[in-house]
């Protein structure tokens, strides 16, 4: 978290501002007493009942009322340069562990023959090297599992924390039961494709749309190819099958190859995602808006002074009656972010 906040501060931060990253949050919600005391105390997404009932007891109309909700949520999250600065913050470290794996790796035995991970186990010594990749990247994976409280909050909350709680669990089953060979293949080949993923975020937040969709289309390929082609066919296969001929049946096994799995599940899941929203970009020549954006949006978002109860105002709120209920405003679009 120190090196996070330093990094921030002192690195991000002008690097934000000399790409001419938006400082400024959403635009907050006029005060009001009774919507805050409602926001806070009872619900930020009232139904329909409640939107009229504050309607008459405020004499504004419940589009006004809407706008002022979707405002309130709005106001809490991050800045674009907030959000740049946490983005170029995994960007560097996910750049640098990754390049320390590949050089480490490139010298090891078992990154050319995955069997060489189970010579002489579990009497395999701990390299420095070795030793250090570990620590670094179980230390990065514990941040963000803490830090997913209080950053940015994505609509995939609960799935990206199932998978910190993975991450970190193998990292330390693995180190434990000295499973650390196959455990350096593994982190390495899932850092290739988050770099390119903060790269996109990035480019997205200084507004090179070109850039962020090329970036974006790339990460797409190198996450399925490694999550989906690579990670099968190379850890799960000499984990799964490799492991068992050398050392025959133990628990750490088992333990070991469940986590696994799990983790190829949350792949699967992610991969739909990512092909979604690449289909939209080929479709549409951009990519597509985030489905885990986390800021809320519509096309009055401009009008910020509510409207009094009219007659015509009036049969305006009477059309917002249909399948949601809301006249269409909390199922606005949302602001382009990430994958």
């Amino acid at each position: 978290f120190f090196h996070s906040s330093v990094f921030h501060r002192f690195i991000a931060k002008p690097c934000a501002l000399g790409l001419k990253v938006q400082a400024n949050g959403p635009q907050k919600a006029q005060p009001n007493a009774i919507l805050e005391k409602v926001f806070t105390a009872i619900t930020k997404h009232p139904d329909e009942k409640r939107l009229e009932g504050l309607s008459k007891q405020l004499d504004w109309d419940v589009r006004s009322i809407q706008r002022w909700f979707r405002q309130r949520r709005n106001q809490e999250k991050p800045s674009t340069l907030t959000k740049f600065c946490e983005s170029m913050w995994r960007f560097t470290f996910y750049l640098y562990i990754f390049t320390y794996g590949v050089r480490f790796l490139k010298k090891t035995p078992w990154l050319w023959n995955t069997r060489q991970c189970w010579n002489g186990y579990p009497y395999q010594p701990l390299m420095p090297d070795l030793h250090y990749y570990y620590i670094v990247e179980l230390s990065f994976y514990w941040s963000l599992m803490f830090s997913q409280f209080i950053d940015i909050k994505r609509k995939d909350f609960g799935i990206m924390f199932t998978h910190h709680i993975v991450t970190v669990t193998l990292i330390t089953f693995s180190y434990v039961t000295n499973l650390t060979r196959v455990g350096t293949l593994t982190l390495c080949l899932h850092d290739a494709a988050d770099v390119v993923l903060e790269a996109a975020k990035m480019a997205n937040y200084c507004k090179c749309q070109r850039l962020s969709d090329l970036l974006f289309l790339t990460f797409a390929i190198v996450f399925i190819v490694s999550r989906l082609g690579i990670y099968p066919l190379w850890i799960l296969n000499t984990t799964l099958f490799e492991l068992y001929e050398a050392l025959g049946n133990f628990p750490a096994l088992w333990v070991f190859n469940m986590l696994l799995v799990i983790l190829q599940i949350l792949h699967c899941f992610w991969s739909y995602l990512i092909i979604k929203a690449a289909y939209k970009a080929i479709s549409k020549g951009k990519v597509a808006k985030d489905d885990r954006s986390d800021i809320e949006s519509s096309s009055d978002e401009e009008e910020t002074v509510p409207r009094s109860k009219t007659p015509h105002s009036a049969i305006s709120t009477n059309g917002t009656s249909g399948a949601n209920g809301t006249n269409g405003y909390l199922t606005g679009g949302t602001c382009s972010e990430e994958h």
